[in-house]
């Protein structure tokens, strides 16, 4: 077994105390600032959760009704309160359920930590019950794993797990603990917090001289381009990214992660970049000179083809992960560190200026897009509401302060499209891994990570059924979400592919829903369902205005599709307005 090995930062100093391992997990949870728990407790965890009896005090532990569901919900807490989320699941089937929850962290870079409980260490290899090699399972999704065995071990492993969730490039680890472990008593001496283990270096070490080069080459260009992703958000660096942009007089465009790093009004935020992003954005990526990359990491969907991207530009990539960089793009210039620090380096070297003529075109091509497709959107001929105009009301009621939580599909491309943001932290979607069932349970979450804000989940009617049982939650703690399903009766992303590229096949995509206001209503949320545009807005002020949770149900257009598109294996010039 690996050998920890870690210099650490002592934060607690007491008399040495004969406690047990689990009690010793609590102790590091609460000295590590967590609040709050989410999790499903089972047999091979019950001595951890037996010792959270007596630390209700000090700890919120959240009773979800699955364990992805727990999972999604550390995503979403971490996502608006910029700090590690944490759950707790059992052995076997409840680790397991884990698996698409750590995929999705770890692809979207969220800093979770997972504790899973384990059978006694003398079973471990013999089938016993519940019991799965958690450890090579998660190997792949996790940022780091490690077993623990020995109640002694406990303080430094999870010393060393926030560490390297919230570090660097943030991730998800998950620390497995043998039940004997958990129950398992030891001396005690006090929780280190750990500051460095040798041969991890979460920040690489800047380079002056790149940075150096990539200011010449931002004031030697004549249509210098932003591209901004969640590094942004993850850097602290909203600040920092604005300053950056309006010296040099720079347009940005967002990755869906990226949005709301900049507020989406901002005169130099052009739109969104990616498969159903803007068409300016998309088109003149082949069109800068130079291509300024903060925080993001060149995905298939933001790049389109990769033998057709931006292949006259000088591309610049700041990135506080180096194996990003020339993973997918080859960059001229690479600026590895911390963007937060990065930021204003360059920032310092850049010439003031203002591209007037370039940023220009990007907002002709944004008028263009208005006249072609989103004024239709926002405003349809058909007696069908649309998902956009839904987005519309809502932005109009909340004024851009809302944190909206997306599931995955049509609506997920709409809400990045449309929904208005002004502050940051405000948009939680799954991103790379594209998890449907994400919304709800990561909405709970964010409503915990941001308590006084209002938070309101935007969900598929196929999704929202993967993960509709964490109502459950929503009802035993009062967690106060606002539920907005809209819904078009199909699988929308998979049947407008269907339409588009399978000569309208529409294979199992029909897909039929029970009468989702009904069955919020048993779980004590009240709710609506609405079809008609004239009681569109009422409905959703009294969504908005309702005290606590509440459920509305928009009926949309059937057949809409979501548009711009670059169709998969096209290049983003060549991104179709319909």
């Amino acid at each position: 077994m690996e050998t920890l090995e870690l210099t650490k930062e002592k934060i607690t100093t007491s008399t040495t105390e004969n406690i047990s391992g689990s009690e010793a997990v609590l102790k590091a949870l609460i000295a590590e600032g967590v609040t709050t728990i989410f999790g499903y407790p089972g047999g091979a965890i019950m001595p951890i959760y037996d010792a959270l009896f007596d630390y209700e005090d000090k700890l919120k532990h959240i009773l979800v009704r699955h364990e992805q569901g727990g999972i999604h919900a550390a995503q979403g807490y971490a996502r608006t309160s910029g700090d590690v989320g944490v759950v707790f699941a059992t052995s076997g089937p409840g680790a397991t359920n884990l698996v698409t929850g750590l995929a999705d962290a770890q692809i979207d870079s969220t800093p979770v930590v997972c504790i899973t409980g384990q059978v006694f260490a003398h079973l471990l290899g013999t089938d016993a019950f519940q019991e799965t090699d958690v450890i090579n399972i998660t190997t792949p999704v996790t940022k780091w794993n490690y077993q623990v065995t020995d109640a002694t071990e406990i303080p430094a492993a999870l010393a060393k797990a926030f560490y390297i969730a919230r570090s660097g490039r943030p991730g998800p680890v998950l620390i497995d603990i043998t039940k004997n472990a958990q129950i398992q008593k030891f001396d005690y001496k006090g929780y280190e917090k750990c500051d460095h283990i040798r041969s991890y270096r979460p920040a690489p070490i800047i380079r002056k001289e790149y940075v150096e080069e990539a200011a010449k080459l931002i004031n030697e260009a004549a249509k210098p381009f932003v591209i901004f992703g969640q590094g942004v958000i993850l850097g602290r660096a909203e600040k920092e990214f604005k300053a950056f942009i309006e010296k040099g007089g720079l347009p940005a465009a967002w990755t869906i992660l990226g949005l709301s790093a900049l507020e989406t009004d901002h005169p130099l935020n052009v739109g969104m970049l990616g498969m159903h992003g803007n068409y300016g954005p998309n088109v003149l990526t082949n069109d800068c000179d130079v291509l300024i990359a903060v925080g993001m990491r060149f995905d298939d969907r933001v790049t389109g083809r990769l033998d057709k991207y931006a292949k006259q530009a000088k591309i610049i990539h700041l990135d506080i992960d180096p194996a990003e960089i020339d993973k997918n793009v080859k960059t001229a210039v690479p600026v590895w560190g911390d963007c937060k620090e990065t930021l204003p380096m360059l920032t310092a070297l850049i010439e003031k200026k203002s591209h007037t003529q370039w940023v220009q075109r990007f907002n002709d091509m944004m008028q263009e897009e208005h006249d072609l497709v989103i004024t239709q959107e926002m405003h349809p001929a058909s007696d069908d509401m649309s998902m956009a105009e839904v987005l519309d009301a809502l932005n109009e009621l909340t004024k851009g302060d809302a944190v909206i939580v997306t599931d995955v599909g049509q609506h997920q491309m709409i809400a990045c499209r449309y929904a208005k943001f002004v502050q940051s932290k405000s948009n939680v979607t799954s991103g790379g891994l594209g998890t449907m069932g994400f919304a709800l349970p990561a909405a709970i979450g964010a409503k915990y990570g941001a308590p006084h804000r209002t938070v309101v989940a935007i969900i598929g009617d196929g999704g929202f059924q993967m993960t509709l049982q964490e109502m459950g939650t929503i009802m035993q703690f009062g967690a106060a979400v606002k539920i907005l399903i809209l819904n078009n009766n199909f699988l929308g992303m998979v049947r407008q592919w269907q339409e588009l590229f399978h000569s309208r096949r529409y294979s199992f995509v029909d897909i039929q829903s029970p009468d989702f206001v009904t069955i919020a209503k048993g779980y004590g949320i009240a709710g609506r369902s609405v079809n008609d545009r004239a009681n569109l807005k009422t409905a959703l002020k009294e969504m908005l205005d309702h005290d606590g949770s509440y459920l509305l149900e928009v009926m949309v257009g059937k057949e809409n599709n979501v548009f711009p598109m670059v169709p998969q294996g096209c290049s983003v010039a060549e991104i179709r307005l319909k």
